[in-house]
């Protein structure tokens, strides 16, 4: 069964292989997040090369049924962060 890797592991195994300190990690990486998330807000497309692309998405509006009623719902246009891999993290998870 496959791990799941939170923050705090992530923090660990970049320390692991860095002089940087676990305080300065998480700063880098919840700074990160911080500009990612602001880009994608702003319309902006964020790519890492080889590694992947960070986007908005337009869902459009569509129906739906609430499960435990059965009822018909209308679901609102939204915008979805969507994430895709580059070719390089392809082959490598391969």
């Amino acid at each position: 069964m496959a791990k799941n890797m939170n923050k705090d592991m992530l923090v660990s195994s970049i320390n692991e292989k860095t002089d940087l300190s676990k305080k300065d990690i998480e700063l880098v990486i919840d700074t990160m997040t911080d500009v990612i998330t602001k880009a994608l807000q702003d319309g902006d497309k964020v790519t890492f090369t080889g590694f992947g692309t960070f986007r908005i998405s337009d869902r459009a509006a569509r129906e739906g049924i609430n499960p435990q009623t059965k009822a018909k719902i209308q679901i609102p246009a939204m915008k979805v962060p969507k994430f895709t891999a580059g070719k390089a993290l392809k082959e490598a998870v391969k």
